[in-house]
Formats: C-alpha cells, sequence, structure tokens
C-alpha cells in the first residue's frame, strides 16, 4: 500500500497534466499527452486530452462564429436579441409569446432555452423538452419552412398526444408560427412566435420570420457555444481540483502529502521572515510502528495511521497544517499565534495519540508518538527551512532516545524578551 501511495505521489504524469492544464488556460493545447498505462491516472489523462481537443474545436468555431455575430447584432448577447425582438417586432409580427428551443446534438430531441410573454401563466417554460422524430417539428426540419397553425384548439383535438400544444392552449395561446434554426446548412432548434388571438398568422408573416431566423441562428449558435465554453470551464475547474488532490494530498490519510506540507512550510517560512514573526514546527513518528505492521499486517498498519493523522488533524487549528513525510513519520507547520505554545500543542498530541488505543477489527492497538519540536524566534537565523526540519529532527531523536513516548525542544534565534 505504502508503495502505491509512494508511485502516485511521484508519478510523472502528474507533472504533465499540471503542465497541460496551465497550457489550456494560456490558450495553448497540448493534444500530444503520454497518459502511460491505462490506470486511473492514465483515465484521467485521457479525458484531459479529450477537453483539450473540445477546448481547441469550439473556441476555433467560436471566433468564427464572432464574426458572423458581430455583422448581425453587433455583439449583442442572445438573451438581449431576443428580449429587443420580443420588444421590437409586435408592429411587424402579432404576438404575445415567444420561445426558443434548441436540438440536442443528435437531433431527436428539442429543449427550450428561452421564453418570454405578455402574461404570466406560462406553462410551456424553460428546460421543456420533447421528441423530434415522429413529431411535427420533423416535418419542419425536413423541409426547412416555417409552419402556421391558426387553430391550436382544433390542432389539439387531432393531435391530442402533443403535449406542448396541450400546454400551449392552456396558457390561452390561439395562434402559433414556428421556423426552424439554422446554422450553415445544420438545423439547431426552432424560433416559436405565439399568439392568444386565433388566426394570428398569414403567409406573409413566414418570410418575415425566415429573416429574423436567419439573423437570429448565428448568434443562438455562438450563444450555445459560450454555454458550452462555460461548462468545459468548469469541467476543467473540476479536473485541476481533482489533480491538486493528487499532487498534494496523501491517499491514505487523506493530509498533505510530503509535496504539499513542504510547500506549506516554504510559504509559512517566507511569511515569517518577511513579518519578522515567529514559526516552529512539529516532526512527529509513531514509535515502533515496525512492530505493528509485523505483528498485525500491513493493512492494520495502514489503519493506524489512519487514524493519528485523523486525530492529530482533528486537534490542530484550520491555520495550522499536517502533513505525512513519508512512512510514518508527520510534520505540523504551526502559525505565527500558535508556535509560542508549540511545545504544549504537541504534548497534547502525543496525549490525544496515547489516551486510547486504535480499534482495528477485534484488535485494540495501543500506540504512542514521539515528537521533535523546533521554535524559530527568528527564523531567519535559521537560513531557510531544511535547516528547521534537521533541528527538529535532531529533537525528534532526542525525544526517542529518552524513551519514547515524549516530546523535545530545541530553539533557534534569540529568545524573546
Amino acid at each position: 500500500m505504502k508503495s502505491a501511495i509512494v508511485a502516485i505521489n511521484e508519478d510523472p504524469r502528474i507533472d504533465a497534466y499540471r503542465e497541460a492544464l496551465r497550457a489550456m488556460r494560456q490558450g495553448r493545447y497540448l493534444h500530444e499527452l503520454d497518459t502511460g498505462r491505462p490506470d486511473a491516472l492514465g483515465a484521467l489523462g485521457e479525458e484531459i486530452k479529450a477537453l483539450a481537443d473540445h477546448l481547441d474545436w469550439h473556441l476555433t468555431h467560436a471566433g468564427k462564429l464572432h464574426e458572423i455575430a458581430d455583422n448581425v447584432v453587433g455583439g449583442l448577447l442572445l438573451d438581449d436579441v431576443l428580449d429587443r425582438i420580443f420588444e421590437s417586432f409586435q408592429s411587424v409580427i402579432p404576438y404575445n409569446r415567444i420561445g426558443c428551443a434548441m436540438l440536442s446534438e443528435d437531433g431527436r430531441t428539442v429543449r427550450s432555452c428561452w421564453v418570454r410573454a405578455d402574461f404570466d401563466d406560462i406553462r410551456l417554460g424553460n428546460g421543456f423538452s420533447a421528441r423530434t422524430e415522429g413529431s411535427s417539428l420533423a416535418q419542419i426540419i425536413a423541409t426547412g419552412q416555417p409552419r402556421i397553425i391558426n387553430d391550436l384548439e382544433k390542432y389539439l383535438a387531432d393531435h391530442p398526444a402533443s403535449h406542448a400544444t396541450r400546454l400551449m392552449v392552456a396558457e390561452g395561446i390561439r395562434s402559433s408560427l414556428t421556423c426552424p434554426l439554422v446554422s450553415k446548412g445544420r438545423p439547431i432548434g426552432f424560433l416559436f412566435f405565439s399568439s392568444i388571438e386565433p388566426c394570428a398568422y398569414e403567409s406573409a408573416h413566414q418570410g418575415i420570420f425566415l429573416r429574423i431566423a436567419a439573423q437570429m441562428s448565428a448568434l443562438i449558435e455562438k450563444g450555445r457555444l459560450y454555454q458550452q465554453i462555460v461548462e468545459l470551464n468548469q469541467r476543467l475547474t473540476v479536473e485541476q481540483a481533482e489533480l491538486q488532490q493528487l499532487a498534494t494530498r496523501d491517499a491514505l490519510t487523506g493530509v498533505l502529502n510530503r509535496r504539499g506540507i513542504l510547500d506549506q512550510l516554504d510559504a509559512a517560512f517566507a511569511r515569517a521572515r518577511r513579518a519578522r514573526g515567529r514559526l516552529a514546527l512539529i516532526l512527529i513518528d509513531v514509535d515502533h510502528f515496525k512492530a505493528v505492521n509485523d505483528h498485525h499486517g500491513h493493512a492494520v498498519g495502514d489503519a493506524v495511521l489512519q487514524e493519528i493523522a485523523h486525530r492529530i488533524d482533528r486537534d490542530l487549528r484550520q491555520y495550522n497544517h499536517l502533513g505525512r513525510l513519508g512512512g510514518e513519520e508527520f510534520l505540523v507547520v504551526l502559525s505565527d499565534e500558535d508556535s509560542v505554545h508549540a511545545d504544549a500543542i504537541a504534548e497534547r498530541l502525543r496525549e490525544r495519540v496515547a489516551t486510547r488505543p486504535v480499534v482495528s477489527g477485534d484488535s485494540d492497538i495501543r500506540v504512542t508518538i514521539s515528537a521533535g519540536v523546533v521554535q524559530a524566534v527568528d527564523p531567519g537565523a535559521a537560513g531557510n527551512f531544511e535547516t528547521l526540519i534537521a533541528v527538529a529532527d535532531k529533537a525528534l531523536y532526542d525525544a526517542k532516545n529518552e524513551g519514547r513516548n515524549r516530546v523535545s525542544l530545541r530553539v533557534v534565534g534569540e529568545r524573546a524578551n
């Protein structure tokens, strides 16, 4: 188990993935990414490659669509344009309601994405979806021509299975004018003009509607593309968080791994030097841990490490940091405020571990820890944080040499008066 954890933490693919994500943030897409063997990390790498391809394709096409959209609507967003149409076109086409729906990628379903009416009781709202196969919308897609229904009540009587028509009739709608939205020769959705008046639409309205729809198609496609990019960015954020978790968290105990805790120490050391503050470390080692593994097995040993990490982490304040350096060794980085109480904190942690046994199956395993504490009253006197770790290690050796299950303190720099 321990070797597997070390392998994950040291896997060179982690750095490659981090570089790929960093490149994507800068607008560069690394399509050639070595994902290695087909394990969990390899699967994550394949997802990152797929995401890079997807973003590259969409961003390339977004640039082309942006030029078209600028010529059509001066850069207005989808909702803005639809709102302006609703507010401006009643002198040309009669309506009480306008709706916009988009086809799925495979064209089998259509989903409402925008609706606005001059009445409150909207029943066919955003999110409504229906299958296109076998529906009247499929005929509109096939012909590319608008459809007028000037008596929706009669249409519903002839097509009682049409749930969308039933909802519109319940809203008070009596006439509808529907036109396909087509982008680059591909149907992408529909615009719906609806009126509470029967026989509201004439064939003359079709040409006007087609011109509006032609202008709208490019913008709607761009709007949908931008939405996909937003969703992809959200997915990328999740992927980055997962990679960060893999890169900085210990897979067994859940606390920071060696890389993560040393990063925290590096930052804390730099802050302490700048602010001329204090810094303290607690280096912890589980006493006789080899004997635990030898007598109970590595699975129980892992459970012991998990429980010890949990007890220590739960006892620390949020702005202190705990990490596993490797094996049975842990490091605590204390804030400036808590550094003056470093030895007392270490003693409290020792008691938390020693007070009650670790229960694993039918076994009650009594374990203790030894702790080496270094208080850096003047961190600058240490030169670098590696020196502080070395001092803490000497203090830990003292605690072990004095019989284990104890705390040993060393101080770096002049004591404050």
